[in-house]
């Protein structure tokens, strides 16, 4: 088939190419040279007694659909990126490489640079390689000028060095570290209630919020890695949760031997995006701290012997935290307790 003919049936083999060759020039910088090729090769590197792999795939969810709504592409990447790291730091592993896949109706070569210049910039500012991805056009399958994006990451950790929560006990503390906003979860609920119930556009401004409510939902996902090398070098971590979808509730029992709860004190200010979403909605107390992240994008469970030396540790690369609770033992019935 000609590419004439396939293009006629809404495949551009001319603009895929324009596209993957944006791709290139961007990567270089990264020192990768083989994007375009079949497979991506990586050295595992030496110096582990027993190295692990880790590995997590996710998406960006309905955030796209902001994204979409402002014609603006160029941080998805980095919340995909952002999103991934955090899943697989929760074990204390350093990231290797990750690969991404770009599904879309149409491609427009101009979008794929916006979204792949994002991911670059994630994987730049986390000190790792993207080693390559996949970007198909499926016309009719996707609404004109909308995708979707998945990301795979893959790190490294020595056995013996896995935080796996296990020797998490009673009278342990929970630090929390503050989220830029939705991260990237929730947005089905939050477009249902900014979008259709309040009747705003992206470009309404809400009283409370600094931008626009397009800007505020499109804020990126914070990664958390230089929040846990710095602490996991001294091995002061005992479990990590990442707050994504499901929230406190849902996230943080993950991570706990099945002995334990945890019990949350509501110490840290509230991001103002929560407070109008919770307000609008009208969404109960539960619901909230299984949807949304409410301000808190991960938690750490430390030994309450090391607090002075984590705080000392967070303090010294200038991060932001709260002591938002303790660890309890496990009631039977609610195990984590949010007042």
């Amino acid at each position: 088939m000609s590419d004439s003919l396939y293009a006629e049936a809404g495949v551009s083999i001319d603009k895929g190419n324009e596209a993957v060759n944006n791709i290139k020039k961007m990567v270089k910088k990264m020192g990768v040279t083989e994007i375009g090729k079949f497979s991506g090769f990586f050295p595992l590197g030496e110096g582990l007694s027993n190295p692990t792999l880790v590995s997590s795939a996710d998406g960006v969810g309905t955030k796209l659909k902001i994204a979409f709504m402002m014609d603006k592409h160029d941080t998805i990447g980095k919340d995909l990126v952002n999103h991934c790291v955090d899943d697989i730091i929760v074990y204390g592993s350093k990231p290797l490489f990750f690969l991404d896949y770009i599904a879309t109706g149409n491609l427009e070569p101009n979008t794929v640079s916006d979204i792949v210049s994002g991911m670059l910039n994630g994987c730049l500012e986390n000190d790792f390689v993207l080693l390559g991805g996949e970007t198909a056009e499926m016309p009719g399958f996707y609404k004109s000028k909308e995708y979707d994006v998945a990301g795979f990451i893959v790190g490294l950790i020595d056995k013996e060095k896995i935080i796996d929560g296990k020797n998490i006990k009673e009278g342990d503390l929970l630090i929390g570290l503050p989220s830029s906003g939705l991260h990237t979860n929730g947005y089905s609920l939050a477009r249902l209630i900014a979008f259709e119930k309040m009747k705003l556009k992206v470009d309404s401004k809400v009283e409370g919020l600094e931008g626009t409510i397009g800007e505020e939902l499109l804020k990126t996902h914070i990664s958390y890695l230089r929040h846990v090398r710095t602490l996991h070098e001294e091995n002061l971590i005992k479990g990590i949760a990442h707050i994504t979808g499901g929230g406190f509730i849902e996230n943080i029992p993950r991570i706990l031997p099945d002995d334990v709860g945890a019990k949350i004190q509501k110490v840290w200010p509230v991001p103002e995006i929560f407070k109008f979403l919770n307000k609008a909605g009208k969404v109960s107390e539960e619901e909230r701290y299984r949807v949304f992240n409410m301000g808190i994008g991960m938690v750490l469970i430390i030994d309450k012997k090391n607090l002075s030396r984590v705080e000392e540790k967070l303090s010294a690369i200038n991060e932001k935290y709260y002591l938002i609770g303790q660890i309890t033992k496990n009631n039977g019935t609610k195990r984590i307790i949010i007042n």
